[in-house]
């Protein structure tokens, strides 16, 4: 799966899975360019994805994912230095909160919204527009989570909010086609800085109940990624490929 001469932009790119992403893209010959809000965060992950793959061309751009005018910033400025478009990751998330549903205010709910699900329309909106020009067929990929398919205590709004991400996919894919195929990935458990809270202290614990053993790492949803977006998927839209060490099957062990 080589990705030489494309460009891919990745939205939270500077650690975890954005990151991972990033580097496995570039270790397959791409052009990238990642974007989140620390630009010095942003430039030691690039630095190092340069050192560890060979490849000069990864750039960054600092940018608020969830800020309205945003993506049209960083799309004009991804195809300035690059040329063009020809895949987007919608990967960037928060979540301010854990806790029940009646005790989340409207303050949190709207970041979680506005974030998690009306970016990644909004961003692609802009990879559309700006990016997938001049009749080229693009690739978009959200991350959602097997949160949206599932109930989870603790982070139920969170969940809501990449419920929608995985009905957004499936929207926007039966409108963007054939030019554009829109898939998206969720992760379970992957060992991240985001969701340090809900493995740190009992990764053996969560561990010993998942089918394959062990906890997710990067890589794993970076594997996915780079097959979404190859030509060997160039019939797949509208999917959303679970990757979860067999969490979702768990309990029928």
């Amino acid at each position: 799966m080589r990705f030489d001469d494309k460009t891919v932009l990745v939205t939270g790119g500077s650690r975890g899975i954005g990151r991972a992403i990033g580097q496995a893209f570039a270790a397959s010959g791409a052009k990238v360019m990642l974007t989140s809000r620390k630009i010095d965060a942003l430039e030691e992950a690039a630095a190092e994805i340069r050192e560890s793959t060979g490849n000069g061309a990864v750039e960054v751009i600092a940018s608020n994912a969830g800020g309205i005018e945003e993506p049209e910033r960083v799309l004009s400025e991804t195809v300035s230095r690059f040329g063009g478009l020809d895949v987007l990751v919608n990967n960037a998330a928060t979540n301010p909160y854990f806790g029940p549903l009646m005790g989340l205010d409207a303050s949190r709910a709207d970041k979680i919204v506005e974030v998690n699900l009306r970016a990644v329309l909004l961003w692609s909106q802009a990879a559309v527009r700006l990016g997938f020009q001049g009749g080229q067929r693009g690739s978009i990929i959200n991350i959602a989570s097997i949160g949206g398919l599932s109930i989870e205590p603790g982070i139920g709004y969170y969940n809501v909010s990449k419920a929608g991400v995985i009905h957004l996919t499936r929207q926007l894919a039966n409108e963007l086609g054939p030019q554009v195929r829109v898939n998206a990935i969720a992760p379970g458990l992957v060992r991240t800085f985001f969701a340090r809270a809900l493995w740190e202290e009992n990764e053996e614990r969560v561990s010993a109940r998942l089918p394959m053993g062990r906890i997710g790492e990067p890589s794993d949803i970076a594997g996915a990624a780079l097959f979404l977006a190859s030509d060997l998927a160039s019939w797949i839209t509208g999917e959303v490929l679970v990757v979860d060490g067999g969490a979702l099957v768990a309990s029928s062990r």
